[in-house]
Parts: structure tokens; sequence; C-alpha cells
């Protein structure tokens, strides 16, 4: 059997073993193999597949299906947990320990058992390697000192979790549902370590795995990782060592498609099962299709532009107030994100505890004038952004273009794939950017913290939250953040975050555009597709065709 990919065509050698992949010019075929889920997605911004250095959200989709957790998100109730290779846990009287106990023969895909080293292992080098994803375990009082007597197994099935702060034991446990929270086969990853040196940017002797899993695998997921390309495909192949319901069928392939109408055209034609990045004309074109379904579910994601408070004119309050009346809202709301979003100025999403559904901010071009005028800034100024080339961030940025010069502000676009944006954007070297944050975790600190904390604004600075990125300095907001973790009523605690996100709307670098109702076009012969509210919950073990 035949699927095309980027214009040419690979040949899946079925089979227990898929032995490769190989290149050809070839006809394409009306339909995907019978034991093959084929999906069209921008999967651009893949940049490792590491959990625990991965921190995209293409990315967090292809480790939900590829890895285990402790504990994972109830899909039947989103506000609750539910074990993974955890069987039971418990807390104790003063909320400062957790003790998991996992499932009794469980294997990883290599055929090694899961024990609860391996999990201290997971939890251990997540620390010890300190990349982006990091502090939503480091956040709890762990450190490369202290990591191995705070995360420890206490026997072959009993893992013991100790916390510095007797937090909502509804957010620890939502944190632990993150991919960095996946569990790594230790024996498989031990085999891969490589010696480093400090100026490998690594604090310890060795790379706990890192340079391998980079683009190899250890986990136990419904799926195994076969192969990532970058920019080209990545390929799941069904895991039969799984603890879980094993998978519909043999293998996933998402290939990698960046334009609307090419994901279309190739789902019409029955070269792809699944378009994931249709844009609302495409949309409706597949709605009408008799032999296609679509389906859609609000995502805990939300757009937004930021601006660097490394520059100084950035950096002036009236120039970010100004920067909010020069979106046209209305008009994105209309055509650009049209059935795949809907306006939403607060960092919060809705459905989310605390969530503020105001939008205060309407294009004022006048308005506009009058605050840059205000900051000196009457003649306008020249300004950068960086911009994934994909849509709809693309026609976001090119409409924000044109409103700027409206007020004088020159707008540079600075077009790129995910992996050089956000890298570009992590290092703090952008004037301005446009992306998407999705939560880690179903919670509103989740979104809070990166939005309204920054630790230490230092370019040494390792709490890399979209405020530090963004150079915006704001002890008093860190500190509430914080404070809101503690409060245990309800009640309360939406309170506090209400509080956050009016001062992150009112005075923040952040411009919040939308937020995402994810959308899908797909083959009629599909059953058990759906997606879920965060791409870490978009799961295809159950995906099956007809």
């Amino acid at each position: 059997m035949m699927g095309k990919i980027n214009g040419r065509y690979r040949v899946l050698l079925a089979g227990a073993a898929l032995s490769a992949m190989v290149f050809a010019g070839a006809p394409a075929y009306a339909e995907t193999p019978a034991d093959t889920l084929v999906e069209g997605f921008a999967i651009d911004d893949i940049i490792s597949m590491d959990p625990g250095e991965a921190f995209e959200l293409s990315t967090a989709e292809m480790t939900s299906n590829t890895y285990d957790l402790l504990v994972r998100l109830d899909m039947d109730d989103t506000s609750k947990v539910k074990g993974d290779l955890a069987e039971s846990w418990t807390v104790s009287d003063d909320g400062l320990t957790y003790t998991f106990k996992l499932k009794p023969g469980m294997k990883f895909a290599s055929g090694n058992p899961i024990t609860a080293e391996d999990v201290a292992y997971s939890f251990e080098r997540v620390i010890k390697l300190d990349k982006s994803p990091a502090f939503i375990l480091s956040q709890f009082g762990l450190t490369g000192d202290n990591v191995t007597e705070k995360a420890k197994a206490a026997d072959e099935t009993t893992f013991v979790f100790t916390v510095d702060k007797a937090y909502a034991p509804s957010f620890v446990l939502n944190c632990l549902t993150a991919t960095v929270g996946s569990v790594v086969d230790k024996k498989l990853v031990l085999e891969h370590i490589k010696p480093v040196t400090p100026s490998d940017d690594y604090k310890y002797d060795n790379d706990f795995g890192n340079e391998w899993l980079k683009t190899g695998y250890a986990g136990s997921g419904a799926y195994k990782l076969r192969e990532w390309r970058a920019n080209e495909a990545v390929v799941l192949e069904r895991n039969d060592n799984y603890h879980g319901e094993k998978a519909k069928l043999a293998r996933v392939i998402y290939r990698h498609m960046k334009e609307s109408s090419g994901q279309r055209l190739a789902l019409e034609s029955g070269d792809i099962d699944i378009a994931r990045n249709l844009e609302p004309n495409d949309l409706e074109a597949v709605s009408k299709n008799p032999d296609l379904k679509t389906t859609s579910a609000p995502k805990g994601t939300v757009y937004y532009i930021s601006l660097n408070q490394k520059n100084p004119t950035l950096a002036k309050p009236e120039v970010r107030e100004a920067f909010k009346y020069l979106v046209d809202y209305d008009a994105i709301g209309e055509t650009l994100i049209k059935g795949i979003g809907e306006i939403h100025q607060t960092f919060l999403p809705k459905g989310v505890l605390g969530e503020l559904d105001e939008n205060p901010f309407k294009l004022d071009v006048a308005k506009a004038k009058e605050l840059l005028a205000k900051a000196g800034l009457a003649e306008g100024f020249s300004v950068t952004m960086d911009v994934r080339n994909t849509q709809p961030v693309t026609g976001i940025a090119e409409s924000f273009q044109q409103s700027l010069a409206e007020a004088g502000v020159k707008l540079e676009i600075i077009p790129g794939d995910g992996k050089q944006t956000l890298t570009k954007y992590r290092a703090r070297n952008h004037d301005m950017y446009i992306g998407q944050w999705g939560m880690d975790y179903f919670d509103p600190n989740s979104n809070a913290e990166t939005f309204a904390s920054n630790p230490d604004n230092s370019d040494e600075g390792k709490v890399s939250t979209l405020a530090w990125r963004n150079a915006w300095d704001v002890p008093e907001l860190t500190e509430k953040t914080k404070a809101a973790l503690l409060e245990k009523d309800a009640a309360n605690r939406a309170a506090a975050y209400q509080e956050l996100q009016k001062t992150v709307l009112e005075t923040s670098p952040f411009i919040i555009i939308f937020q995402q109702t994810e959308v899908a076009g797909y083959r009629g012969n599909l059953k058990d597709f759906k997606l879920g509210p965060s791409f870490d919950t978009n799961f295809t073990y159950t995906i099956s065709k007809e």
C-alpha cells in the first residue's frame, strides 16, 4: 500500500516489522490502507520527541498516544483525574506526601516491566535536564539536589512524591497529567545515555538519554513511536504490550501538510483519512461532501500576540494599550476564524475555573493614535513580528499589519516554520510574536502561571513562562499567582484568577485574540474519532475503520 507524503510517496511495508518506509513516485490510491490511519496535520512545530523536553502542541498529541502517566484526565468528567499506570493513590494528612500504587504486571513496549523505579527516574531526568516543561514539576520544590528523595520508589510498585507546600490536591494531580509526567523505560534509556561536559548545556555528567530520545522512544502507550522525520511525517505503530485496551489500527501516520486546501483535496481523494488544519472555506466544503464528516471541540488554547519588553518602545505602557486597539477583532472573528474559534481576550479559556468572559477591546485607530502620541510616538515607528507560516496566524498578522499602518506603525512580518519561530521566541530574541498557548493541565494555574508569573526575569532565568519570554517583570503578580495555588476554597480561588486576568488584560504585553475551536474533516468510514479538550487528549487508539 502507498501513502503520499508532501508530493512524494512512501511504500508502507506492512506486517510485523513495518520494516521500511521508502520514497517512490507512484500514482495515488483512492483510499488509505485498511489497518492504517493517515492524518494531514501541520507538525512543523515539533522540536523533540523527548517527553522531558517536548513542549509543543503537536508533540503533546504524539506523546499522549505513545507514553503513559501516573494519572490521566478523566474524559467523562474533566474536573477529575483517573489512574493510568497508578491503580490508586493517597494523600497524607498534612497534604505533603502523595503515595501511588502501580497496577501490577505492566510492561513497556520494549518488554521491560514498569516499576516505581521507572517513575522515579522519569521525575529525576525531567528535573535534572531542566528543559522548558520542567517547571510543571519543579514548582513543587523539586531540585536536582533533592529530587531523588522527593520523588522515589518505596518498593517495586509504590511511588512516593513529596511536595513543599499543602497545595490543593486537585492541582497537584492535574499537573501530573501533563505530558512532562510521562513515564520512561529507565533500563532502555540508560542504554542510550551520553557522557557530557558543561559546554554541552547539561548540568550533570550525562544527558539522561536526551539526545537519543529526541527521535527515539522509551514508552508504554497504546502506540509506539516508529519514526519522526522533521517537517515530513510521524509514524506510530501499535504497541502490543500495552496494558490497556489495544489500539484498533496497526499504525497511525501524521503527514506534514501545511495548507488547508491541500488537506481538503487529499481528504476528498482518499489520500488521507483526517484533515486537521481546515480553514473556514475548506471546512464548509467538507461539510457539504456526503462522503465526509466534520467534528469540532472547544480547546483550552488561546491565540495571542506578545510584545517583547526588551524593546524599549514596546515596553511603554501606552504602546501596549494602543496595540490592543489596533486589532480588528470583528473582522478576524467573521472571516479568519469563523467556525474554528471565537474572540476571547482573557488568558483563561471558557470552561476553566475562574474564567473571565470579558472582551473590552475593539478596533479604534483614533484611540490608539492618542495613546501613541502620549508615548511620544506620534510619528510612528517600525517593529518586526515573527509569524509561523500557517493559517490563521499569517492572516491575523497581515490584518494587524494593516491596522498598525493606519496608526503610523510599520510592521515587518518575519515568516518561518514552527521550529524556527519558537526557537527564536524562547530565546527572547523577537520584537513581537504571534502564537498559541494550550493548557498543560486542566487547572487555572496552567495559564495564570505562564501569563502572569516571572520569578526570574534575567536571561538566565529557567522558568520560561510567556511573561519571561517577553521580559515582563511582574513580582507582585508572580506572588499573587503563587498565593492562588494555596487557596482551598474554590470560589475564592476563582475570584483570585479573575483579578489576575483583569490586570493582565489591562496592563500586560499580551494581546489575547481568540480561543480555538479545533475542527477536523474525516472520511465517512472512520469510527470513534473525536477531538479532546486539549491536544494531549486527541487519542487515536479508539479509532477503527468500517
